[in-house]
């Protein structure tokens, strides 16, 4: 039975030992830190200012919107410059 709890013991030491650290470590392959590749992100910003001729549009309707007090009909607009 004593050779039996090394074992066991010895096997459990194996378990802990093959999970290593816990923390997040950069990759290496053959000694050389190997950088990982973020996908490029392009943002074209929209201009904020309209132009001196533009003209502000809008569109207006009613919605239904379901609350747990019941049904009730709000207000919607949606508005853009061109």
């Amino acid at each position: 039975m004593p050779g039996l709890k090394i074992a066991s013991a010895f096997a459990l030491l194996l378990t802990f030992a093959a999970a290593g650290p816990a923390s997040a470590q950069p990759t290496r392959a053959d000694g050389v830190l190997v950088q990982q590749r973020r996908p490029r992100i392009v943002i074209h910003p929209r201009t904020l200012e309209p132009g001196p001729n533009a003209k502000r549009y809008c569109r207006a309707w009613l919605a239904q919107e379901y609350r747990p007090s019941g049904t009730v009909i709000v207000p919607r607009r949606e508005c853009w410059w061109q």
